[in-house]
């Protein structure tokens, strides 16, 4: 309702453009009366039709008065019964117009508009033209068939308007129904780097916004014919219907020619965007082919052939934005300029960070620093790489939680990446434990590789190895490694813990505290381990025996 009440104010505002006289002479100027080319001129306006526009003086009287003595002249001979027939005749001062052979008023040198470029005798007939049409108008506006036929067609013409705008309502509805659909339907589809490139429910706002904005012009459009095919059938306001539809052209008219002479660049840059179509086709078949293994590349792996197809796609795409660019409509006008401008501006401002953190994942992409399903180590995080986009990369700890590390962070680090020497989807399982010098080191490894094999889901197949680290001042450091089992991937944090369990177990078996001792002052008795104690259980010496 509102948007129809927005409409009928429009209408009104319109129908104020027109501009005539009302039967007492006054009359509107225009932006055209007031150009400078142009003099000064009053129209002498009947019946809702301008006759002539009066600009200069005739003995001594204005042109203002000239109007207001010719309206005047013209109703008090048409109130004499007659034929009322338009005539002109020539004489000294300019040619005078005549019904039924009295002079009505008189066309002067003067008069004439430098802008028409017109002689004398033409702007005296075209004054006759307008004057008869006048005449014939006001005299159908006393037949009652005349009224009574104008008020069927008005009649008509509101009913066809009412359907119009109930289908173009119904059409406005089908089709946002059809276009939501195929929005939901394709949106996943933009996607670049892993990320949505629009949020599915925005896009299908705008759609609708898009519509009702359509469709509101549409109405617009029909209210403005409606009320001039309305004002057009009756003799009074005919001539304000001519001016409204004469308006909706001209307004029309540089549109569409406008869109016309834009159909050749339009076709060259639809042309462009389908060979970019067709060649991301090719490349999508291509990349597919190489992913299945039917295409073998040396410098394409399989793992990094979607990112390569996006990216693919992406520089496919902008440049054939770039090449189509000078061959949109409107593309060399000051305000796509500016809007150019502004867009480069934003760019060069904001998007430095953007582009290093897409560079940050070209790198990682292509030098193949991890993959997806790998445990790695980032910073001050582990976890299982769940996902690698442009952008960012996300990694599951295992403790319930998920992490999103930017890639120009990683990049800036150092990458641990513990499922590369380990086949299938296992990975390195390490910890460190420090010992006193008081405890043989032979006890400590034999200790630490129990525990490994206590540990459900750790791998025989490579069997656990202990390294001395550091020899510190109070305690050497063993660090335990070993491999978890492929066939049976469990979080790296679970099976860490389940592990230490194992550790603590087997020290607590076997008497041997974890607890490192922190020495303030030298012990009375020196803290070695005598060669007869250096194969404690369950130790066993080199050739495989242990000591009684």
């Amino acid at each position: 309702m509102r948007h129809r009440l927005y409409a009928f104010a429009f209408l009104l505002a319109l129908l104020g453009a027109p501009v005539w006289a009302q039967p007492d002479g006054n009359t509107v100027a225009t932006s055209a009366q007031l150009d400078a080319v142009r003099p000064v001129a009053d129209k002498l306006v009947f019946y809702s039709r301008p006759v002539f526009s009066f600009r200069g003086t005739l003995l001594g009287v204005s042109s203002r008065d000239r109007v207001t003595r010719a309206h005047t002249r013209i109703r008090d001979q048409l109130a004499i019964p007659g034929a009322h027939l338009v005539s002109l005749k020539a004489d000294a001062i300019g040619i005078q117009v005549q019904i039924d052979g009295a002079t009505s008023f008189v066309v002067t040198v003067e008069d004439l508009d430098p802008a028409r470029e017109e002689t004398l005798e033409q702007a005296a007939q075209r004054a006759a033209a307008a004057l008869t049409l006048a005449i014939r108008e006001s005299a159908e506006s006393r037949s009652l068939e005349t009224m009574t036929r104008a008020l069927a067609l008005a009649m008509a013409g509101t009913a066809m308007y009412g359907a119009l705008v109930w289908l173009a309502a119904r059409a406005r509805r089908a089709l946002a129904s059809r276009l939501v659909a195929l929005t939901h339907r394709h949106t996943a589809k933009l996607q670049v780097g892993g990320l949505a490139l629009v949020h599915r429910e925005r896009l299908a706002s705008i759609v609708r916004m898009v519509l009702t904005l359509g469709y509101r012009i549409v109405f617009f459009l029909l209210a403005l014919e409606w009320v001039s095919f309305v004002l057009r059938s009756f003799p009074f306001t005919r001539a304000w219907g001519e001016s409204l539809n004469s308006f909706l052209i001209s307004l029309a008219m540089p549109v569409i020619t406008a869109a016309i002479g834009a159909v050749p660049e339009m076709m060259t840059a639809l042309l462009i965007f389908y060979l970019a179509y067709l060649i991301t086709q090719a490349l999508e078949r291509f990349l597919f082919n190489v992913q299945s293994g039917t295409v073998q590349l040396h410098w394409l792996d399989a793992d990094v052939v979607a990112p390569t197809q996006r990216i693919a796609k992406v520089v496919v795409w902008l440049f054939a934005l770039a090449m189509a660019y000078p061959y949109l409509p409107g593309s060399d006008t000051e305000a796509f300029k500016g809007l150019s401008v502004l867009v480069g501006l934003m760019l060069s401002m904001g998007a430095s960070s953007l582009v290093g953190q897409a560079a940050s994942g070209l790198i990682l992409t292509y030098g193949r620093v991890f993959r997806k399903g790998e445990y790695v180590r980032l910073a001050d995080h582990e976890g299982t790489v769940t996902e690698m986009g442009v952008f960012t990369t996300r990694i599951r700890t295992g403790l319930g939680e998920e992490l999103t590390i930017s890639n120009a962070t990683i990049l800036g680090g150092t990458t641990k990446n513990y499922s590369r020497t380990v086949p299938g989807a296992g990975f390195v399982l390490d910890t460190t434990v420090t010992i006193g010098y008081d405890t043989p080191w032979r006890q400590v490894h034999a200790m630490l590789i129990e525990a490994a094999t206590r540990t459900e889901g750790v791998s025989m197949d490579s069997a656990p190895q202990v390294f001395q680290t550091a020899l510190n001042d109070w305690y050497p450091v063993y660090r335990l490694v070993c491999h978890a089992t492929p066939t049976e991937p469990r979080p790296r944090a679970l099976l860490l813990s389940a592990l230490h369990a194992s550790i603590q177990d087997v020290f607590n078996t076997y008497g041997v505290q974890i607890m490192s001792p922190q020495y303030f002052e030298d012990p009375k008795d020196a803290k070695v381990v005598p060669p007869a104690r250096w194969y404690p259980a369950p130790a066993v010496k080199p050739d495989g025996t242990q000591p009684q």
